[in-house]
């Protein structure tokens, strides 16, 4: 199988060294708009060659996109148009889902077509920054099956097995809410922090200094690279937003507590919030 590889950032040059590895792609075709990028996929063996979009397409069996999510919206429909009456297969990477569905929902090759988000990933980007087993025992959603053509989505599921990844389905609005809340709510949050403290730090000198796990661990986010993320926000705008009128609410109900002094008030709190326990063990 000839796959290409449309962003050869964290996860689409991840792929790039388990897919070889496991011998699910015999040869990858790599595309980026930064040949610094191209250059270093191909110097380190990610990729066998670098190409257009348009020539890579015609080359192979399987495209895969991961570019940000606004990236590969705005690609797909050109692609689903090459792909009609083929076997092609494409499928996207992307952390949101609602927007790809609507431009891609109508269209006559949408069956070709696959959905998929890979619950993995790191702070860091670029080609230098995929490593091997990024995948396994992670979570794959998969999106809208049903408009999937069946042989497309065996073979998306084939790829995901070999990277040992727990497939779950959903729709495509079901999927944008739940990673609002799991997923993307974090990544602001620590965005802010590190920017409040990066505020305070101009004042007093020694809190970086005093940083330790505790802060490296809730920050760690932080250092994600904006071109991926800012999409993703806007993107998800409706649900995001809603995470964080509630996110909002409860930093409002501590701050009332200690501003109240009220002990036995943030104890039960936080009594509440354990109970999360239950669900992460």
């Amino acid at each position: 199988m000839t796959v290409t590889v449309v962003g050869i950032g964290l996860i689409g040059g991840s792929l790039m060294v388990d897919l070889r590895k496991r011998g699910f792609a015999d040869k990858i075709i790599g595309v980026d708009t930064n040949m610094h990028h191209q250059n270093i996929a191909l110097l380190c063996g990610l990729i066998d060659e670098n190409d257009t979009l348009e020539n890579a397409v015609e080359k192979s069996d399987l495209i895969i996109l991961s570019t940000p999510v606004n990236t590969n919206c705005k690609m797909l429909p050109g692609i689903l148009d090459k792909l009609s009456g083929t076997s092609k297969i494409v499928a996207d990477m992307g952390s949101t889902k609602g927007s790809i569905a609507n431009v891609s929902k109508n269209h006559p090759a949408r069956g070709r077509y696959v959905a998929v988000h890979p619950m993995a990933g790191t702070e860091y980007s670029g080609p230098l920054a995929a490593i091997g087993k990024l995948f396994d025992y992670k979570t794959a959603i998969i999106c809208d099956k049903e408009l999937s053509d069946p042989d497309a989505l065996s073979t998306v599921e084939k790829m995901l097995d070999l990277l040992n990844m727990h497939k779950v389905y959903m729709n495509s609005s079901e999927h944008d809410v739940h990673v609002a809340y799991i997923s993307h709510i974090s990544h602001i949050t620590s965005f802010s922090l590190a920017l409040s403290v990066l505020e305070k730090e101009q004042e007093e000198q020694n809190i970086l200094t005093l940083a330790g796990g505790g802060f490296e661990s809730t920050v760690r986010l932080a250092k994600s690279n904006g071109e991926t993320w800012a999409p993703i926000f806007l993107e998800n705008s409706k649900y995001i937003l809603e995470v964080m009128d509630t996110y909002i609410e409860k930093m409002n109900a501590f701050r009332k507590k200690i501003s109240e002094k009220d002990l036995e008030g943030l104890k039960a709190l936080m009594e509440e919030a354990n109970k999360i326990r239950k669900i992460l063990n």
